[in-house]
């Protein structure tokens, strides 16, 4: 059985076009075969330059720009019980911090039975500095410029036509990456993986210093390229009139980089 009500903080008509993009819901439902509860939780809040978010033990971040100089975080706030009184319960336990450039929750203790998860959909002006974790759960930036910092233990990582000083990891998930403009815009791309594989893709004629390596896995370059290296398990090259560097790696899966369509 599954109990769904959403609970908006802000009025969807107050809000910049760009939040329409708005994809969280508590339509998405859980795997758990036991009652559960779900509600949506939106709130908008200053921004100062710099918003660090941490997904907790289970949920997933997703971060996308908007023409706004605030920050709109979205929380899919859910719970499981013994029955749906006991999982609604769990959820009214569950708070929300979203002060001074952070985002996280607290809930009831998950080994008194009481599973929990709070997942984020958090719309940020463009230009902003990241700092994502999660745990168990994926991590997605869209369109963002600005030091952006990744981590997750199990959960895959999307970065799509996001630009400046990059870098992270997830330990068991893959990398989906799509570069935008002409080439790299910002210091450094520095995105890997333990146990997944990478995909990338990219505009014709980019450039920047592209470097990618794989242990246990196959390289598939769909693009042409002059390389420095063992096509078998890296390359390393200079695309169009080189620039800073952008290197994806991964432990155990294979890599694939294709032309952007």
């Amino acid at each position: 059985m599954k109990l769904i009500v959403l609970i908006p903080l802000v009025a969807a008509a107050a809000l910049p076009a760009a939040a329409q993009d708005r994809t969280l819901s508590c339509e998405d439902r859980s795997s758990s075969n036991r009652p559960a509860y779900c509600e949506m939780r939106e709130q908008a809040v200053p921004f100062a330059g710099r918003l660090s978010v941490d997904a907790g033990r289970n949920g997933g971040v997703s971060v996308k720009s908007w023409d706004n100089a605030s920050v709109l975080v979205r929380a899919k706030v859910e719970a499981s019980g013994d029955d749906p009184a006991a999982a609604r319960a769990a959820v009214s336990q569950i708070a929300l911090n979203l002060s001074a450039g952070q985002v996280s929750a607290t809930g009831p203790d998950q080994s008194s039975g009481h599973a929990w998860a709070v997942s984020y959909e958090i719309f940020v002006p463009r230009q902003a500095d990241l700092n994502l974790k999660a745990h168990n759960g994926g991590i997605s930036v869209s369109d963002v410029r600005g030091t952006i910092q990744f981590y997750t233990v199990n959960g895959g990582v999307h970065l799509k036509r996001v630009a400046g000083d990059v870098e992270g990891k997830t330990m068991n998930g893959g990398l989906n990456i799509e570069l935008a403009g002409s080439r790299w815009d910002g210091a450094k791309l520095d995105a890997r993986t333990v146990n997944g594989g990478v995909n990338v893709s990219m505009p014709q004629n980019y450039s920047a210093h592209f470097e990618s390596s794989t242990v246990n896995g196959r390289m598939n370059i769909g693009i042409p390229m002059t390389v420095h290296g063992n096509l078998t398990n890296h390359i390393e090259t200079d695309l169009g009139s080189g620039g800073p560097p952008v290197h994806v790696e991964t432990t155990n899966g294979g890599v694939n980089v294709r032309r952007a369509e």
